[in-house]
């Protein structure tokens, strides 16, 4: 299949011929669906927390943070082109829809207005407006959604980035004020993030009494995937060359992998509120947090007390392992014997563990919490795309009641204070194949299971009920012009 080209190729990606083999099998294969149980809700799989646990849980984390190394992690390297759909489709084939007349409307209030007037001369003329937002002056149509600006300010309005420079000063900052965030950007935007990391962030040290440790990484090219025309064989370019693409976010477990850190922040780019918002956003950061911590110092207790040669009641932990960390031990686990119990709840507690803030479904897309039953015949719960639901089982997407915005808090060091290979802990039968198309021609692409699912699918996980109010992402330019995103 694969000539000495495809080959030299193949190795310079970091990858063997037996990983694009592996590749070209799932193109022809697919993934499996997952053995759905049921949607995870309030009280079964989705813990409420009252204003009064928001608190207590809080307190654990502010008064821990001081002994762990905290930092918010950014996947920050997708470009902004969804957003700007429309604004594309007006410009190339002169389809004015609502979202531009939207635009258009209310041009004014974007906090890149003023920026956007100083290539327009304050024309508003609708072409003249949507080719200086896209392509000429701005250039947002090629740039990442981080470098846009989002929000309006009386000093300095602010990009997604700088808002993430702001919130982490909020909850993330550790021994001596130092806020640690990663972003994970494009080699070719690298440069950009850096500019603008040089030019803002002494302003938001002044302002919030912070140092900002920035690191910044891209996603690897091992983590690749071939492309294949609708007929299952290699996709080429022109030369003859094959043609990889990124795998999508789950390549980024690799990334968080190299994170040097004992807590770390989870959140979209485009998920951020101006600083008149934040309050919720900052409580709940601090709870899903300090719940975090409490579940490892039990988890890490019962750890300790086994090293420690203690006889520690199998039943007890059991309880912890289902009751507190969501993992429902099989039928069978009840008629093994006590030695080989206490065997698979000490590899059960010895895992990374996640604490994910999942938002009531008010319409917003977005991965589903499910009870999956596991190979042992247990249950874990995971979050879900559509895509891996199987037609049958599609009905209990109905029952689902809340949806993930991407809100979670990790736990990577062991109780030994070791870093997990979070590589460990992906489950590699996830994943899906979509239709992409390059330069007008159709292709199949193939998506690494994704960060928050199937690359933490054997992470100990824990779901807790959010307020709508922590979740104010951009899909559309349009959505800036929502309340949640006016700073007044």
């Amino acid at each position: 299949m694969f000539t000495e080209q495809d080959i030299e190729q193949i190795g310079a990606h970091g990858l063997c011929v037996a990983d694009a083999e592996r590749q070209m099998l799932r193109f022809r294969e697919g993934f499996p669906y997952l053995d759905i149980c049921r949607a995870a809700v309030a009280g079964d799989g989705i813990l409420q927390a009252d204003g009064a646990a928001a608190e207590r849980y809080g307190a654990v984390y502010r008064e821990l943070r001081p002994q762990r190394k905290v930092v918010k992690f950014v996947p920050a390297s997708g470009a902004a082109t969804r957003m700007f759909k429309a604004l594309f489709e007006f410009l190339n084939d002169g389809v004015r829809s609502r979202e531009v007349d939207e635009l258009l409307a209310g041009l004014d209030r974007f906090a890149f207005a003023e920026r956007l007037a100083e290539f327009t001369g304050g024309s508003r003329d609708p072409r003249t407006v949507v080719s200086n937002i896209l392509t000429e002056g701005l250039g947002y149509g090629t740039l990442p959604k981080a470098l846009i600006l989002f929000h309006r300010y009386p000093d300095r309005n602010r990009t997604a980035f700088e808002e993430h420079l702001a919130e982490g000063a909020l909850y993330a900052a550790g021994v001596g004020s130092e806020v640690c965030i990663h972003f994970t950007v494009s080699a070719e935007h690298r440069e950009q993030f850096e500019r603008l990391a040089a030019e803002t962030v002494p302003f938001y040290e002044a302002r919030f009494g912070v140092k900002y440790r920035i690191g910044y990484s891209c996603q690897k090219p091992s983590t690749d995937t071939l492309a294949v025309n609708p007929d299952d064989t290699p996709l080429r370019d022109g030369q003859g060359r094959l043609l990889f693409r990124p795998a999508g976010h789950g390549a980024l477990i690799e990334n968080l992998n190299e994170i040097d850190a004992d807590l770390v922040f989870i959140k979209t780019v485009d998920n951020v509120a101006p600083d008149r918002l934040k309050s919720d956003t900052v409580i709940y950061k601090e709870m899903l947090a300090g719940l975090l911590l409490d579940l490892q110092r039990q988890a890490f207790g019962y750890l300790r007390r086994l090293d420690a040669g203690e006889r520690v009641s199998a039943e007890e932990m059991a309880s912890f392992v289902s009751g507190r960390l969501c993992r429902r031990l099989p039928a069978s686990f009840a008629a093994l014997e006590p030695q080989r119990q206490v065997g698979l709840l000490r590899e059960l507690l010895d895992r990374p563990i996640r604490v994910c803030g999942m938002v009531k479904n008010e319409g917003e897309p977005g991965g589903g919490p499910f009870w999956v039953r596991e190979a042992d015949g247990g249950e874990s719960l995971q979050i879900a795309e559509s895509s891996q639901i199987a037609p049958q089982q599609k009905g209990l997407m109905t029952a689902a009641t809340h949806f993930n915005p991407v809100d979670l808090v990790c736990g990577v060091r062991d109780y030994l204070g070791r870093k997990f290979d979070l590589t460990r802990y992906v489950d590699p039968q996830t994943g899906f194949i979509s239709s992409k198309s390059q330069q007008g021609r159709p292709l199949k692409a193939l998506e690494l299971p994704g960060l928050w699912n199937g690359a933490m699918a054997r992470w100990n996980t824990v779901f807790v009920e959010v307020p709508i109010s922590t979740f104010s992402p951009v899909k559309v330019v349009g959505d800036l012009l929502r309340p949640q995103h006016r700073n007044g």
